[in-house]
């Protein structure tokens, strides 16, 4: 949480914005120096509003908030490296989303590591009626994920990933390798 920051000076102090007739009034200038201390972060963070919404500039505790915005769920894990990779590349995770390569690279950057993701199959021929020879679904869509990650972690954390990113009507496979 934010709050007042000992010593941060406001750029256009309220007592000088005022007309002269107040301007020369000591209480008045008392007064609104106490706002003008309040507001100070609240202009700051304005001024500077261009470097909370990007990644890298972004103070840590900020990371959570603009994840959320971006419909992230940053892991509790996840080092304040990786949460700012990830939601630097969110544009191109979101329209990949979906596909094994999509899979592929939002592992990668969550978990770090090697990530493979395989489509062990499950292919859609035609529906009765649509002219296609053969009809039906041959197998059923299925992905296999082998993923060795940097450091220690939970199969059931990787297999929850899994289970958000990849399509719904797919099954998975999560092997978790050594790191």
């Amino acid at each position: 949480m934010r709050g007042t920051v000992p010593g941060l000076l406001i750029p256009y102090p309220i007592g000088g914005l005022l007309p002269a007739v107040y301007q020369e009034d000591s209480f008045t200038q008392r007064f609104t120096a106490g706002l003008d201390e309040v507001l100070a972060p609240v202009v700051s963070t304005l001024d500077c509003l261009d470097a909370y919404l990007d990644p890298a500039l972004t103070p840590v505790d900020f990371l959570d908030w603009l994840g959320g915005w971006l419909g992230l769920d940053l892991a509790e894990h996840l080092t304040a490296d990786r949460r700012r990779a990830l939601l630097a590349r969110a544009a191109d995770l979101y329209r990949a989303r979906g596909t094994a390569a999509g899979l592929r690279e939002h592992l990668e950057l969550v978990f770090g590591g090697r990530v493979e993701v395989t489509d062990t199959g499950g292919v859609v021929v035609g529906a009765a009626g649509s002219g296609w020879t053969d009809t039906g679904v041959q197998a059923q869509p299925a992905l296999l994920v082998r993923i060795a990650p940097q450091a220690a972690v939970s199969p059931l954390l990787i297999e929850e990933f899994v289970a958000r990113l990849k399509p719904a009507h797919v099954t998975h496979t999560v092997e978790v390798l050594q790191p």
